[in-house]
C-alpha cells in the first residue's frame, strides 16, 4: 500500500470527520437531521470544505452505506470461501452476517435511508456506480456458493427454480430481521419479538426445506459454527456469533 502524503492525510481524516459525524446526525434525527450546514458547523470547517468531499447530504449517506456495504461484501467473500460442505460455506455467509452486525448495528438503519428514491436521486453517479458494484459483487459471491451445491449434488431444485430463489429467501430472513431489529419502535411488542435464535432456526427450516444437505438434523451446524468463527473470523470473540442465546 503506497504511502499517503501528509496532504493526502489530511484529506482522508477531513473526510473521516465529515462521515463520523453526519452518522451521529442520523442516528439521532433521521435524514432530517443531517445538513451540510451541521456537518461544517460540527467539524468547523467550512461549508464549501464540505462540499469538495460530497455534492449533497444524500452523498453523504451513500458514501457511509459503501463504507460499511464494501466491509459486509469482503466478510461474505471470506465466508464463501471456508474450506467446508456447500451447506457449511452458506452457514458461514449467516455466520458472517451476525458478526458484522455485532460491529456495524447502525448499518441497516443507514441501509434504509440510502435505499430511498429521494435519497439515492440525489446520490452522485459515481457513488451509484459504487454502491451498485459492491451489491452486485456481494451476491454473486453468494450465488457461486448456490450453483456449487447444484453441482455438487448438495442441493437439487425443482425444474424451473432458479439459483436467485434460494438466495432470495435467505437475504429476505437476513435483511427483515436485521430491519426490524433497528427499529426505532419503542413498543412492547417490539421487545418481545424473537431474536437471533428465530433467525437461525428459520435459516436451518428454509435450507431443510430445499433438502440442501446435509440437513440439519444429520450435522452439527453449531459445532460448524464455531469452527467458522475460529478459522474464517478469528478476530472476533466465538461469543458475538451466538445465535443460541
Amino acid at each position: 500500500m503506497p504511502t499517503l502524503t501528509p496532504k493526502q492525510r489530511e484529506i482522508v481524516g477531513r473526510e473521516r470527520k465529515i462521515l463520523d459525524v453526519a452518522r451521529g446526525m442520523i442516528l439521532e434525527g433521521g435524514h432530517g437531521a443531517l445538513s451540510m450546514d451541521r456537518i461544517a458547523e460540527e467539524i468547523d470547517y467550512s461549508k464549501g470544505t464540505v462540499y469538495q468531499h460530497f455534492s449533497s447530504k444524500e452523498d453523504v449517506v451513500a458514501a457511509l452505506f459503501i463504507e460499511t456495504c464494501a466491509q459486509r461484501t469482503a466478510m461474505f467473500q471470506r465466508a464463501c470461501a471456508f474450506r467446508g460442505t456447500t451447506r457449511e460455506r452458506v452457514t458461514a455467509i449467516g455466520v458472517a452476517d451476525r458478526l458484522f452486525v455485532t460491529r456495524h448495528p447502525d448499518h441497516f438503519r443507514i441501509e434504509n435511508l440510502a435505499d430511498l428514491d429521494i435519497v439515492f436521486s440525489k446520490t452522485s453517479t459515481q457513488r451509484q456506480e459504487m454502491r451498485n458494484r459492491i451489491k452486485k459483487s456481494m451476491m454473486q459471491a453468494m450465488d457461486r456458493v448456490v450453483a456449487e451445491a447444484v453441482s455438487a449434488g448438495d442441493l437439487e431444485l425443482a425444474e424451473g427454480v432458479p439459483h436467485c430463489q434460494v438466495l432470495y429467501g435467505l437475504w429476505s430472513l437476513s435483511v427483515g430481521h436485521h430491519t426490524i431489529r433497528s427499529s426505532r419502535d419503542p413498543s412492547e411488542q417490539m421487545a418481545l419479538l424473537p431474536g437471533w435464535l428465530s433467525l437461525w432456526q428459520n435459516y436451518l427450516a428454509l435450507l431443510d426445506g430445499y433438502g440442501w444437505t446435509p440437513l440439519s438434523t444429520q450435522w452439527d451446524y453449531l459445532a460448524s459454527r464455531d469452527r467458522i468463527v475460529a478459522e474464517a473470523f478469528p478476530e472476533f470473540d466465538p461469543e458475538d456469533a451466538q445465535f443460541d442465546r
